[in-house]
């Protein structure tokens, strides 16, 4: 997280400035620089140079394909600051929505599981837009839990893994009840980063036979 930015110092200056008025009509070159100064430090964080914040970072760190397998093969391998500015700009609605297909679970229950309105999922794949915010984080854990299945698979010497298909056997597991979580359904805990965790965990630990 960045900084917050320190208030300036030209506030005193300002007030000195005003005490000693030029004239009716009429301002001073000093008055002017402090004008084009008070006017730079109210400007939006957006149009700073120097000034702007980490959350100003600029859009070409995320250029992730808005295609499924594309997408997780970005996750696979972005920097910290890629997935920092995936994780603020969201996921594609129209790769949520692919994703639901591939797992074989109806959209419906996909928003539902990541906390997002149908109709606000909807109208965001019509428009080619994203899901953001914390649905947007819980879009991106399903991905996440995805590429762990398939390094899982990739990883196997079983000749059974060649047909597995990863995404609707997670379709599965995450719907089904697991005593490590309490008897809790690993899609009733994507809504939050711990959540998330707990249930990547799980996952990964059942390397020795998630195809079975």
């Amino acid at each position: 997280m960045s900084k917050a930015a320190k208030t300036p110092a030209p506030a005193k200056a300002a007030g000195r400035a005003a005490a000693k008025p030029s004239g009716p009509g009429k301002t001073s070159a000093r008055e002017s620089r402090l004008d084009v100064r008070e006017a730079r430090v109210h400007a939006p964080s957006s149009k700073r140079g120097r000034g702007a914040s980490v959350k100003d970072a600029p859009l070409e760190l995320h250029e992730a394909p808005a295609t499924l397998n594309g997408y997780i093969a970005y996750l696979r391998t972005a920097t910290p600051l890629q997935r920092v500015a995936a994780e603020r700009e969201g996921v594609p609605a129209q790769v949520v929505k692919h994703m639901a297909t591939s797992m074989d679970v109806p959209a419906v229950r996909m928003f539902n599981i990541l906390g997002v309105a149908k109709a606000t999922a909807e109208s965001k794949a019509a428009q080619q837009a994203r899901i953001a915010g914390a649905s947007g984080q819980a879009a991106l854990g399903m991905l996440c839990l995805l590429a762990i299945v398939k390094d899982i698979i990739k990883e196997s010497t079983d000749a059974a893994t060649q047909d597995f298909d990863s995404a609707k056997w997670l379709g599965r597991w995450i719907e089904q009840p697991q005593a490590a979580l309490g008897g809790q359904r690993p899609a009733d805990l994507l809504d939050t980063p711990t959540g998330y965790s707990v249930v990547a965990r799980l996952l990964g630990s059942l390397q020795s036979g998630a195809y079975q």
